[in-house]
């Protein structure tokens, strides 16, 4: 169960976000409730998957916390549909499959984080504090004027989430997208792993900063000429990366 104490604040989370939280079990679904409204939040509670779907796609949501194992869909199934009928709201699994392999499969079906239960309440705020930042953060920055990043031969779409490469075309993540923003947004500055994460992912704890890592691999194989010697996405090291458009 998690811990009812009454959490800290959730400093600099947008206040009056509506939250949607997708949970079977009555007595948490209403603690985690009753803490999250005590931060400012509007709350919803759904108990049962199908019914979940049928709200995610009739009413808007800042964020939805959603389990794993519920009557119905699944939420492993729930995120999966939402993702791919084009919904990007921030997801935060919670669930008792708190093992690394449901994580990271969760993680791979764009859940945004996982929240293993039992949890500590004060936790729970922080990360919904900090995904609803993150949140806030990618919005204001699609509705920029510089909605593309030109590297040589390659250029990237923030707004469609694709680069073009000479004649290639490519989809990218919203995870690669917001890693290219995050350095875009400072070029020529060293930015850190930490950053990084705090930007694209809302909390720290999960993932690591080795997933960064992985994740400029593969954008320097899609945007560099030469991935072995990098012309644009440079590596500093024991401390982050520095683009230099």
């Amino acid at each position: 169960m998690a811990d009812a104490s009454k959490p800290s604040g959730s400093k600099g989370a947008p206040r009056g976000a509506r939250l949607l939280v997708v949970e079977d079990e009555a007595h948490l679904a209403e603690v985690i409730a009753d803490n999250l409204e005590l931060e400012g939040y509007g709350v919803e509670v759904v108990a049962e998957g199908t019914a979940a779907l049928e709200r995610i796609r009739a009413a808007e949501h800042d964020l939805i916390l959603l389990d794993v194992m519920l009557p119905g869909l699944d939420g492993f199934t729930i995120c999966d549909t939402v993702r791919a009928e084009g919904h990007r709201v921030p997801i935060l699994f919670l669930t008792a499959r708190g093992g690394r392999e449901d994580r990271v499969h969760g993680l791979s079906l764009g859940g945004d984080d996982y929240l293993g239960k039992p949890f500590d309440l004060r936790e729970l705020i922080l990360r919904v504090a900090a995904l609803l930042r993150r949140a806030e953060w990618w919005t204001e920055s699609q509705q920029t004027d510089d909605s593309a990043l030109v590297l040589g031969d390659a250029r990237v779409d923030f707004r469609a989430y694709t680069a073009q490469v000479g004649d290639k075309g490519y989809d990218l993540s919203e995870k690669e997208t917001m890693i290219l923003r995050c350095l875009a947004e400072r070029p020529g500055e060293v930015v850190s792993r930490a950053d990084i994460l705090d930007r694209v992912w809302g909390y720290d704890a999960f993932p690591t900063s080795r997933t960064v890592d992985n994740f400029i691999v593969r954008l320097r194989r899609l945007l560099e000429p030469d991935p072995r010697n990098p012309r644009y996405i440079h590596t500093v090291r024991g401390t982050g990366y520095r683009l230099t458009p």
